[in-house]
C-alpha cells in the first residue's frame, strides 16, 4: 500500500479553508482518481505538542493507493487541475511526501 500524504505547514500570514477543502478539492480528487484511491483522509490541526504551541500543520491529507503507479499515471494528466485548484483553499505550498504503508 503506498500513502500520498499532503502536509499544509502552519506560519504567520497563512490560511487555509478547511470547508472548501473537504467538501471541493479532495471530493475532486476522489473523481479524478476513482477506484484506484482505497482511501481518503483529512486531518485538521487542533495543536502542538503542548497547548501552548502552535499548530504545526492547519490540515493534512492523506490519499492511500495500492500501488505508486496507480497514483502516479492519474495525476500526470490532472496535474494542472489539482495543483490549480490550491489557490482556492490555501496560501500555503504544501508538502508532499509519498510512502509505503508498512503497518
Amino acid at each position: 500500500m503506498i500513502k500520498v500524504t499532503i502536509l499544509y505547514p502552519n506560519d504567520e500570514g497563512k490560511t487555509f479553508d478547511m470547508d472548501y477543502y473537504s467538501s471541493t478539492h479532495m471530493p475532486m480528487l476522489a473523481d479524478i482518481y476513482g477506484a484506484a484511491l482505497k482511501k481518503l483522509e483529512i486531518d485538521k490541526g487542533m495543536m502542538g505538542r503542548t497547548p501552548k504551541e502552535p499548530i504545526p500543520y492547519l490540515a493534512i491529507g492523506y490519499l492511500y493507493f495500492e500501488k505508486l503507479s496507480d497514483y502516479q499515471e492519474l495525476f500526470k494528466p490532472n496535474a494542472e487541475k489539482i495543483i490549480g485548484d490550491i489557490p482556492n483553499y490555501t496560501n500555503i505550498q504544501p508538502i508532499v511526501q509519498i510512502s509505503e504503508v508498512v503497518q
